[in-house]
């Protein structure tokens, strides 16, 4: 069973060029999907960090910003290797989305279920939070053994 309440951990994207140090408030519980066209398209698991608590040691000038629509959401990305690291939020520009498989010893498959946000009818569009679905994870079995 994953511990949910860690809420301090280091990361990387997948070359190690981009290295972080991140404070999850919620620890793994704020894991989240989400509906829009750029969360559809790259699939990652988010868990939420504030802006103060997500430091960025090593690579910093390797990082990418890509925006899109209001601007107001800020997507980054390791110039080396592609991989999303985070993201400062729409719906809270004083929070990032931090990717979880970016986090040391998390894979986004250790999550049993994950909430997935609305994001095509955006908050702060809306007015108002909605939850789309639940995404699910259940490991295979071969031979009576889990995968």
């Amino acid at each position: 069973m994953m511990d949910l309440d860690i809420s301090q951990r280091e990361g990387a994207c997948h070359c190690g060029t981009v290295r972080f140090h991140v404070t999850l408030p919620q620890g793994l519980r704020s894991a989240r999907r989400c509906t829009c066209s750029i969360c559809r398209m790259r699939g990652a698991i988010a868990v939420t960090a504030t802006r103060d608590g997500f430091v960025i040691t090593a690579g910093e000038e390797a990082l990418t910003r890509y925006t899109f629509n209001t601007g107001t959401a800020q997507h980054y990305f390791c110039s080396k290797c592609g991989i999303y690291t985070h993201h400062k939020r729409r719906s809270n520009p004083d929070q990032y989305g931090v990717n979880v498989a970016c986090l040391a010893g998390i894979s986004p498959f250790d999550f049993d279920e994950v909430i997935v946000n609305d994001g095509v009818n955006h908050p702060s569009d809306s007015g108002e939070a909605r939850i789309a679905g639940v995404l699910r994870f259940v490991p295979a079995e071969y031979g009576g053994k889990v995968a």
